[in-house]
């Protein structure tokens, strides 16, 4: 095998320039893409056709190039990109490698608007095995090299769990075995180009390059204040990626982070993730210096619908949800027949216990109808403080994939002038997390402000009503209980430091809209039942009364 050079600067080059026949989003922001010690892009393989929809999406070529030189060349890059759209955000993607990159410009340009995804930063390089790896090379000769364990785990994991991937999802076993035999044809002609494009000298000097970088970028993490989400593997062969991914968390201000715990090194190359969802989900897709939760969204795909269903697949089969509507003469019927198919509308309803019946109705409706309900959710949901007290950092990321967009007056103006279905809930968290004998109890405020709005942009507003929710598990604990118990203040005090105070200005129980935990026993489940009322046309006047 001829070896092909290794020396050259390095250069961008487009993934999307040949095949795409995709249409882009208007406005779309630059998305660099920063690879990891392969250098030439391979993690790019399974999303640069989604990425493409929504960003203008470019990788960088990585040769024989000093770490200084390359933050300079990255750096140049971004600074021309912001010259030509200077209202729109630069995202960095950077994997392993890539990340000490990423993580450089932005401490370098504190005055430019980054955004930085970052795949199990190599930062972490001095308490990972390729420390020890680097010196054990020096030792191994050609080509004996590429089968050294841990190297060839990392280089070779991805293959394998595209492997079980092709095979785990009701192929049929001579399908299964073809694709095995596809895959194994593949892994031989991936090796032999590993084999071209890494001979020992050019990991040895990558390595030595990983070590400059992470102690480069990990002297200057107090400067980066770029917005920053970090995605880590659970299974990481090389890096302790968990462990990294927390050490940034605190010292990054404006940082979130999404495990993966049943991924390896390659997390980008393995089947099961997609990176579009995940930074659609962790609220990180924009097109200006502000996220507008309203026109920055963009719809659910086939297959983010289908892993949305998936995902309620217990929850449906307990319940086994029934859908009943109203047509505009008052019969009921099953199904949705009775539901406007165009916009606006205001749907508004009362919230079940700790809100577990908007997801079901909502992919349900989508799924029949094509009709995304865009929610207004509590600010608790998209708040980047409130991820680190729930069990899994990525709970609320199902509810932004979906549409709902923090509960404010201007974003409810924005989705009706949009001709959107906007789901609302006067009750808020009062009613979502009520207590002890207020099962299906309303908590609505005197005045219905909303009608005012949805008058404006003459929408039709449908309410609609939920059981059986309240009827498939027993508060044990509510927020009377809890408040009884020692230092249950300090995490009340937790929960809602820094929330935006929603209706400061309404009497009585609906005022108290603080999140708080709840404790429940499951029942044996009863069936859900969904009903949106008869269609209420609001032309001119509206009467109160017909909502009730």
């Amino acid at each position: 095998m001829t070896r092909r050079p290794d020396g050259g600067p390095a250069r961008w080059f487009s993934p999307c320039e040949c095949g795409f026949a995709g249409q882009r989003v208007p406005g779309a922001p630059t998305l660099l893409y920063l690879p990891g010690i392969d250098g030439v892009g391979f993690g790019l393989i399974r999303h640069h056709e989604m990425l493409a929809m929504m960003f203008s999406v470019w990788c960088l070529h990585i040769h024989r190039t000093s770490f200084e030189r390359l933050v300079e060349h990255v750096e140049m890059t971004v600074r021309s990109e912001v010259s030509g759209a200077p209202g729109r955000p630069v995202y960095l993607l950077g994997e392993s490698l890539g990340a000490c990159i990423a993580l450089a410009v932005a401490a370098r340009n504190r005055d430019i608007d980054l955004v930085l995804i970052l795949v199990n930063p190599g930062t972490s390089y001095h308490r990972s095995q390729l420390q020890s790896l680097s010196g054990f090379l020096d030792f191994v000769p050609e080509p004996f090299h590429l089968s050294t364990p841990g190297f060839l785990n990392f280089l070779t994991g991805n293959m394998m769990k595209m492997t079980s991937t092709f095979i785990g999802h009701g192929i049929y076993l001579e399908e299964g075995g073809q694709a095995l035999s596809e895959t194994v044809t593949s892994l031989r002609l991936y090796l032999q180009l590993l084999f071209d494009i890494f001979p020992r000298e050019t990991i040895v000097w990558k390595l030595e390059m990983l070590r400059t970088a992470s102690s480069f970028v990990n002297s200057r993490l107090h400067a980066v204040k770029a917005q920053t989400l970090v995605l880590a593997s659970g299974y990481d062969e090389l890096l302790p990626s968990n462990e990294e991914a927390q050490r940034l968390w605190g010292m990054l201000e404006n940082c979130r982070i999404r495990h993966f715990r049943d991924k390896g090194h390659t997390l980008l190359m393995e089947g099961g993730f997609d990176l579009v969802t995940t930074i659609k989900g962790a609220g990180y897709y924009r097109r200006s210096r502000q996220t507008d939760f309203v026109s920055d969204y963009l719809p659910l795909t086939p297959n983010e619908l289908e892993k949305v269903i998936d995902s309620l697949g217990i929850l449906n089969f307990a319940t086994d949800p029934v859908i009943l509507s109203t047509l505009p003469d008052g019969k009921i019927v099953r199904g949705l027949a009775g539901l406007p198919r165009e916009g606006p509308v205001v749907l508004v309803g009362c919230h079940m216990l700790m809100g577990i019946d908007s997801l079901p109705m909502v992919a349900g409706v989508l799924r029949s109808t094509g009709i995304n309900f865009r929610g207004l959710a509590h600010p608790f949901l998209f708040d980047k403080k409130s991820e680190r007290l729930m069990p899994d950092s990525s709970l609320f990321d199902v509810y932004r994939i979906l549409g709902a967009v923090p509960v404010t007056s201007l974003n409810f103006y924005k989705l009706l002038s949009e001709k959107h279905f906007v789901l609302l809930y006067p009750g808020g968290a009062r009613e979502a997390l009520h207590r002890k004998g207020e099962e299906y109890k309303l908590f609505w405020p005197e005045q219905p402000e909303f009608v005012r709005m949805a008058s404006r942009f003459k929408a039709t507003i449908i309410p609609f009503g939920v059981v059986g929710e309240d009827d498939i598990c027993d508060i044990q604990l509510d927020s009377n209980d809890l408040m009884k118990l020692p230092f249950y203040d300090i995490i009340y005090k937790e929960l809602n430091k820094d929330s935006v105070k929603l209706r400061e200005d309404t009497l009585g129980k609906v005022k108290d809209q603080a999140v708080h935990p709840i404790l429940v026993s499951p029942k044996v489940p009863g069936r859900f039942y969904f009903i949106f009322g008869k269609p209420i046309e609001t032309r001119g006047t509206y009467m109160c009364k017909d909502l009730h």
